[in-house]
């Protein structure tokens, strides 16, 4: 999809203020906030910084209500740089990516872009594989949203999709709460509302490498899942509709694997999806006082948990980063660079009547919540 941008007027006399001597205050991740400072489709752009007491630092744009930085202590007490992403909004624009984005109004596949509620059959854009992923081309996540920074720590996010946005029936209003708390976790509430019914699976796409560099893989990471089974895809990446085991399976992560001990196995599922590219089946859906999964770094030391009232997380590994796409400070990232945890239901859940329902109807609020915990395992 075309976008089409401006720097803002603002931005621009900054930047002519920078060319007579004056030095651009950065984020502690680096970002020059000004490069962020920008117009979208006749939207203005931002970036905005959340800390807490710790030292933590999330930065995240209202395009896309992308994730752009987030500044984790490691072993070591040094702060790193743990997701993956770009230095402007010209480079989120220009370059054809989900780096830390919303994703809307339909996380993940459904079959065909094609789908029936209450007998009336809807046609999405079909932009994978001849189905509808992440809500097609002109999803959530190239949407700019409403943004109010309620607190250093808070910043709710706000957009109005309209009946018959990219398919999708229903007037929705959504409204997306970023929370980064003392205890150094990144809380993501999700709650929408519609006049028609409609299907929702919402969810954040952040490419997370807990060693803090990008330039190198994720393959030495430490991986756990509290899943028992997983939903098995065929060679367009589409859910069968099996619930598999992940009993003597690539796919058992239950006690914790390196995340590159069998990420070349000629199993036939790693095969399909040239790697990890799959939905993991919690063992306790809708729990949040419990981890749903656990990723570690052996050199920096950090530890995240994950937790959600979600059915499944999908599970990610990088496999299409080819080394072409270059983001933050210049950096290549090479294949399998970053690990995506993203928190949602099933994929083209709303075509198999069996797994749980992601049709929301006129009078019920959608909610969904996702929790980033670091810690570090000194």
């Amino acid at each position: 999809m075309k976008k089409y941008f401006v720097i803002g007027a603002a931005a621009a006399m900054l930047a002519a203020c920078n060319q007579g001597g004056k030095t651009p205050e950065l984020t502690k991740s680096g970002l020059d906030p000004e490069n962020f400072v920008s117009t979208v489709d006749g939207q203005p752009t931002a970036l905005y910084t959340l800390t807490n007491a710790d030292g933590m630092e999330a930065c995240i744009t209202n395009f896309g209500g992308r994730i752009v930085s987030l500044m984790v202590p490691g072993a070591d007490g040094q702060f790193r740089d743990v997701v993956l992403g770009h230095d402007s909004i010209a480079d989120y624009v220009n370059i054809d990516g989900n780096f830390g984005a919303l994703i809307g109004r339909y996380g993940n596949r459904i079959n065909q872009g094609r789908f029936t509620l209450d007998d009336v059959e809807y046609q999405l854009p079909q932009n994978n594989y001849g189905h509808c992923l992440h809500g097609g081309p002109k999803g959530f996540h190239n949407s700019v949203w409403n943004a109010n920074q309620t607190s250093d720590s808070t910043l709710v996010l706000t957009l109005a999709s309209p009946d018959g946005e990219a398919g999708f029936p229903g007037n929705v209003d959504v409204e997306v709460t970023y929370t980064l708390s003392s205890d150094n976790a990144l809380r993501i509430d999700y709650k929408a509302t519609t006049d028609k019914p409609t299907i929702l699976n919402l969810t954040n796409h952040s490419y997370f490498n807990l060693s803090g560099d990008p330039s190198h893989d994720i393959l030495g990471e430490t991986l756990s899942f509290r899943a028992s089974r997983f939903t098995p895809i065929d060679s367009t990446f589409m859910t069968s509709g099996e619930l598999r085991d992940v009993e003597g399976t690539p796919f058992d992560f239950r006690e914790g694997r390196v995340v590159g001990d069998s990420i070349n196995s000629s199993y036939c599922q790693i095969a399909n999806g040239l790697g990890y590219d799959h939905n993991m089946v919690l063992d306790n859906p809708g729990d949040l006082t419990a981890s749903a999964a656990t990723l570690s770094d052996p050199e920096s030391g950090i530890v995240m948990d994950v937790y959600t009232n979600e059915p499944g997380i999908q599970f990610y590994a990088g496999n299409f980063l080819d080394g072409t796409v270059k983001g933050k400070k210049g950096i290549a990232y090479p294949k399998r660079s970053a690990i995506c945890l993203e928190t949602q239901h099933f994929p083209d859940s709303p075509n198999k009547a069996e797994w749980p329902s992601v049709v929301v109807r006129p009078g019920e609020t959608y909610t969904s919540t996702c929790i980033y915990k670091f810690s570090t395992n000194n």
